[in-house]
């Protein structure tokens, strides 16, 4: 498990997916649908289960070896393009989030699996882009993506960090694995995931968004125009 410090941290790193919007159902019912369409049968739980935390080329080859072939031609971007309308008509932030970042003074930064290209939309439209605008950071930055450490660990060096002075907000077994072996404080979000998941892996595991500045021993009301 990673190791509780009372220091706050010199950057606050958080996933996106679940994290800072609540797009993880939307996605992964949609993912569901067009998987089970092309024969690949796939229920929401079962999406989220296998899927979640995995960036889009991991993604396509499990897809690939689960049905003995190759993607239709399109699918990729049939998908795409019917998850951003779904996500258009229903996103959401995460709840509590947007008073919890205007708690932390810290510098915050985004870094996921995610389609930097998706996170541009989802972060839009929930009202979260001015915070992370220039600290975005994605699984395509990087040779290999989590649960291996590198996203995290060039986050922290693009944004002059070290890493053992950041803290991780995740949700997924794989993004707390990714953390950890980055040698950051990992605090695992649990509100659509199992806790038990997360603190096998490391987390700190914490269920209420608005806990998260008094975890991370940033208190301060403080609140700026960019988020940092």
């Amino acid at each position: 498990m990673s190791p509780k410090r009372s220091a706050p941290p010199e950057l606050v790193i958080f996933d996106c997916d679940g994290v800072l919007v609540d797009s993880e159902p939307i996605s992964n019912r949609v993912l569901a649908q067009e998987l089970t369409a092309i024969g690949l049968a796939t229920t929401v739980e079962s999406s989220m289960r296998d899927y979640m935390g995995h960036s889009w080329p991991a993604c396509v080859e499990i897809f690939e070896a689960r049905l003995g072939r190759a993607l239709p031609p399109g699918f990729t971007e049939a998908f795409f393009e019917r998850l951003e309308a779904a996500l258009r008509a229903e996103l959401r932030p995460v709840s509590g989030i947007h008073e919890a970042l205007a708690r932390i003074p810290t510098p915050i930064c985004v870094a996921s699996s995610g389609r930097r290209d998706k996170m541009q939309v989802t972060l839009g439209l929930t009202g979260l882009l001015p915070r992370f605008e220039g600290r975005i950071f994605s699984a395509a930055d990087v040779a290999r993506a989590k649960p291996w450490p590198d996203l995290f660990l060039h986050a922290a060096a693009a944004l002059r960090a070290p890493p053992g002075a950041c803290a991780v907000v995740e949700d997924s077994p794989r993004g707390v694995e990714a953390g950890i072996a980055a040698g950051m404080r990992v605090l695992g979000f649990a509100a659509r995931t199992d806790p038990r998941e997360l603190e096998a892996a490391g987390a700190e595991v914490f269920f209420d968004m608005l806990e998260l500045p008094a975890r991370l021993g940033l208190t301060s009301l403080s609140l700026t125009s960019d988020g940092v």
